[in-house]
C-alpha cells in the first residue's frame, strides 16, 4: 500500500519546534516535506541546539532536538530574499501543494510567501502560517513562544498545587498543538484546492491554540462566575474521585470519570460500605464531600503498593502509576511495540526517536532529519534547473 499522503509536496520555511513538529506529522505519513533553509545563517536554528547530540556535535544533523521534529524531511538551501532566489522559489512553488511557515506574523508578507504573493505562480497553492499572534493586528510583529502563551492564557494558573507559584506545563504543548493544527489546516486547504483549483492562506497562532485548548473550562468561564484554577493532587474540576492518591510505596492516579466505576472501585478495595454512604451517592455529592471521600480512600490505598493496586484494578478501573520521564522512556514495551525506533545521522551514529503517533498501513520507512542542504541539487534538477544553472546558484550563494 502507498502512504496516505504520498504525492503531497510541501515547502517548509520553518525553525525550532511548532512548525517542524506539524510538518513532521505530514512527512511521517508520506508527504514530501522540503525544508528551505538559508545556508549563510546555518539553516534551522534547531540544528545547533544542544546540549545533546548524536555523534559529532559540529555536524548540521547531529542535534537531537533537531532530530526530534525533522524526521523524514529533505533540506534545500535557498536564499530567496533577493530577486534571483525568489525566481527559484517561484519555480519550486509551481510543483508543490503548499508552503508552510512558522515565522513571526509580519514576516510572511515581507518574504512574499502569502497566497497573494504566490497565487499568480500557482493558483492552487496553500500557504499555511503558524505565528504567535497572527499576521494582522497590533501584535503581528510580536515574537511568540510557547511559555509566553501559557502565561498569557492562564495555563500557569492551572498547573501545580494550590498556594504555590504559577507553574507552566512541563512540555511545550502549545507548540505541539499549534503545529498539529497547522498541519490539519494545510491538509484541509489542499483538499479544497484539489477540488476547486484555488488555494488560500491558512492561519493558526500559538495564542489561539492556547485559548482553544481550554475547551470546556473556557466555555464555563465565559458563561458563569467560575475561575478555572488549580486543585489539590491534580484533581478533576468536577468529577470525584479523579486525582492523585498515595499508596503504600508511591502514587497512583485514579479516574472514576463515569458513575459505573464508583461501585466497582468500592468493591475492589473492599469498602462496599461507601456505597451506602449518602454523602457519596453521585458525582455532585462526592464533589461536595470530596475531602472526606479522598481521605477515606487514601487510608485504604496506603495499605498496599501501587503495583498491587494496578494488578487488582487491571482493566476495570481507569488508573495509572506515576512515572518519571526516564522511567517512561526506559519501558521495554516501547521498542517492542514500535513506539521507539533507531535511526542514524549522516556519519552513521545511531540514535533513538519516538515513532509517529499515527499508525496505519503503508507508512514509509523512517529516516533521520537531513544534513543542511543535503537534497538541494537533486530537488533543483527535479524542478527543471540545468547543471549550469545549479552550479551558478551554488557559486553565487543563492543555494
Amino acid at each position: 500500500m502507498t502512504a496516505p499522503l504520498a504525492g503531497l509536496r510541501i515547502l517548509a520555511i520553518e525553525q525550532y519546534a511548532a512548525g517542524p513538529f506539524g510538518t513532521q506529522l505530514l512527512s511521517d505519513l508520506g508527504a514530501e516535506v522540503i525544508k528551505i533553509e538559508n545556508r549563510r545563517s546555518g539553516g534551522d536554528y534547531a540544528r545547533t541546539l544542544g546540549p545533546y547530540f548524536a555523534g559529532d556535535a559540529t555536524q548540521s544533523d547531529s542535534s537531537l532536538f533537531f532530530q526530534a521534529v525533522n524526521r523524514n524531511k529533505k533540506s534545500l538551501c535557498l536564499d530567496f530574499t533577493n530577486p534571483e532566489g525568489r525566481k527559484v522559489l517561484h519555480k519550486l512553488v509551481k510543483g508543490v501543494d503548499g508552503v508552510a511557515n512558522n515565522l513571526r506574523g509580519d514576516v510572511p508578507h515581507k518574504l512574499g510567501i502569502t497566497y497573494t504573493a504566490l497565487s499568480d505562480v500557482n493558483p492552487a497553492i496553500v500557504c499555511a502560517h503558524c505565528s504567535g499572534y497572527g499576521r494582522t493586528g497590533p501584535k503581528a510583529s510580536w515574537p511568540g513562544y510557547d511559555y509566553l502563551m501559557q502565561a498569557r492564557t492562564g495555563f500557569f494558573h492551572m498547573c501545580g498545587e494550590p498556594d504555590t507559584p504559577p507553574t507552566r506545563v512541563g512540555l511545550s504543548m502549545v507548540d505541539y498543538m499549534t503545529g498539529t493544527y497547522m498541519a490539519l489546516g494545510l491538509l484541509a486547504g489542499v483538499m479544497g484546492a484539489r477540488s476547486t483549483g484555488k488555494g488560500r492562506d491558512i492561519d493558526v497562532t500559538l495564542f489561539d491554540t492556547a485559548l482553544s485548548n481550554f475547551s470546556y473550562l473556557g466555555v464555563w468561564a465565559l458563561n458563569s462566575p467560575i475561575t478555572p484554577s488549580r486543585l489539590p493532587r491534580s484533581a478533576h474540576p468536577s468529577l470525584v474521585p479523579c486525582q492523585l492518591f498515595q499508596t503504600g510505596d508511591n502514587w497512583i492516579y485514579i479516574m472514576c470519570n463515569k458513575e459505573k466505576f464508583w461501585p466497582l472501585l468500592c468493591n475492589l478495595i473492599e469498602r462496599p460500605d461507601l456505597l451506602e454512604d449518602p454523602r457519596f451517592s453521585d458525582f455532585p455529592k462526592r464533589f461536595t464531600n470530596s475531602d472526606a471521600l479522598v481521605n477515606t480512600l487514601e487510608a485504604t490505598l496506603k495499605t498496599r503498593s501501587t503495583q498491587d493496586w494496578l494488578e487488582l484494578f487491571g482493566s476495570t478501573i481507569p488508573c495509572a502509576p506515576i512515572k518519571t520521564p526516564r522511567e517512561a522512556m526506559d519501558d521495554p514495551d516501547l521498542e517492542e511495540t514500535g513506539r521507539v525506533e533507531t535511526l542514524q545521522v549522516a556519519d552513521g551514529t545511531p540514535f533513538k526517536v519516538l515513532s509517529t503517533p499515527i499508525k496505519t498501513t503503508g507508512l514509509p520507512e523512517s529516516h533521520s532529519g537531513p544534513p543542511l542542504g543535503a537534497d538541494t541539487q537533486r530537488i533543483l534538477r527535479e524542478a527543471g534547473f540545468s547543471e549550469a544553472e545549479i552550479t551558478y546558484l551554488i557559486e553565487s550563494g543563492i543555494t
